[in-house]
């Protein structure tokens, strides 16, 4: 029997109707609380496979922040510093583990996640909820919910927060379908299993792959794997760091993830802690204006309209100095979901402190870039594993 469930409309408000349906069985959702949308239920549905997989890989709570069924960010469980919890707007409160992999899932990249779609792996509790109910978002799936946390999540925007509560359980058909144009097409699932094995093949001179890098990749690839592609991300510390999503040019991704990457150490310097903004100026308007004062070649509207946000605006740091911060860092992982063809990635990955990557290889260009990461002490590993999602 068909088990079917109306939508508001579809992509586009113009595409009515919509519904979201289960041929065989009940859907594997309950929805607690708002209505879920049409792309709300795509990125439910990809992230909710993304941090399923990051917790059974790394046996540590996982989140993601979804938009435009992509990860702005994810990450598990691991400890935070004062600089990252100052980073991602936590510093003034207690989390929890699982809070934690949210506050870095969302802060790696805090403008992409404005409005986001969040993916949890263990039941949310009430200081995950405390996240998210001051933060700018459209909905949540997670496995269950704690009485004090649904209840926060049931007042966020006027009552209307989308809750949905995901059957762990659930196990999708081998094959899967979709319809384009009136055809049909099917293939099998994506079930391929991300583990520490998937980087055992180390080509490169450098063949020392730590616990902590293997940690980050596998994040990094799983990410990866529900990132629409051509996809490359960085990651660092059990979050990513930068994600460069639906891209025709393999480089264009890779400047794309390093920049946010970049941008998420930037975030963390010391003259960004001394900000003093006006008064008024809300955590989205100080989350932009940190962005911006990292940019360079503002017109003068812009550079006006920026310093309004501040009660004492601050020196922008020169290039050197921005460059002598970004030369700290180090043990930055990259991923690729396909294989590189020239080297060029890599010499850009260089300057984002990447140590460590992973890629499926076979290229015909493949002698090029393993040289380009032996000139640069990174070591790679060929997955044999391409990861395109679309």
């Amino acid at each position: 029997m068909v088990q079917t469930m109306p939508l508001r409309y579809g992509m586009n408000p113009h595409q009515k109707p919509a519904r979201v349906m289960m041929e065989d069985g009940d859907l594997p959702f309950d929805v607690l609380n708002g209505a879920p949308g049409y792309i709300n239920l795509l990125d439910a549905m990809n992230s909710w496979q993304l941090v399923n997989e990051l917790q059974t890989a790394l046996e540590l709570p996982a989140a993601a922040s979804f938009k435009h069924v992509s990860p702005a960010g994810a990450a598990i469980a691991t400890l935070m510093n004062e600089a990252e919890r100052k980073a991602c707007f936590v510093d003034d409160l207690e989390l929890s583990p699982l809070a934690t992999a949210y506050a870095r899932a969302r802060g790696a990249d805090r403008m992409s996640s404005f409005g986001d779609w969040v993916a949890l792996s263990q039941p949310c509790d009430e200081a995950t909820a405390r996240i998210l109910r001051r933060e700018v978002s459209d909905g949540v799936i997670a496995p269950d919910y704690e009485p004090q946390a649904l209840d926060l999540l049931r007042r966020k925007r006027g009552g209307s927060y989308c809750v949905l509560r995901m059957d762990p359980e659930y196990r999708p058909q081998p094959m899967e379908q979709r319809q384009v144009f009136g055809v049909v097409l099917e293939q099998r699932r994506n079930d391929a299993l991300i583990s520490a094995d998937t980087f055992s093949r180390i080509v490169t001179q450098n063949r020392s792959l730590s616990d902590e890098a293997i940690r980050d990749l596998t994040v990094a690839t799983v990410a990866l794997k529900y990132t629409q592609s051509n996809s490359i991300v960085l990651g660092h510390n059990g979050q990513v760091t930068g994600v460069g999503a639906g891209q025709q040019s393999r480089v264009h991704c890779t400047r794309l993830a390093a920049n946010k990457s970049d941008l998420w150490f930037l975030r963390q310097h010391p003259a960004v802690f001394e900000f003093q903004f006006a008064d008024g100026v809300s955590r989205a308007e100080q989350n932009n204006a940190i962005d911006v004062f990292f940019l360079e070649d503002l017109t003068p509207a812009e550079q006006a309209a920026w310093e309004q946000a501040f009660e004492v605006v601050p020196q922008r740091l020169t290039a050197e100095e921005k460059r002598a911060w970004l030369d700290q860092v180090r043990g930055v992982v990259l991923s690729s979901d396909a294989f590189f063809p020239f080297r060029d990635s890599i010499d850009r990955a260089s300057r984002s402190g990447v140590k460590a990557v992973a890629q499926p290889g076979g290229s015909a260009n493949d002698a090029d870039v393993i040289q380009a990461c032996d000139e640069y002490g990174m070591v790679m590993a060929f997955t044999g594993l391409r990861l395109f999602h679309h």
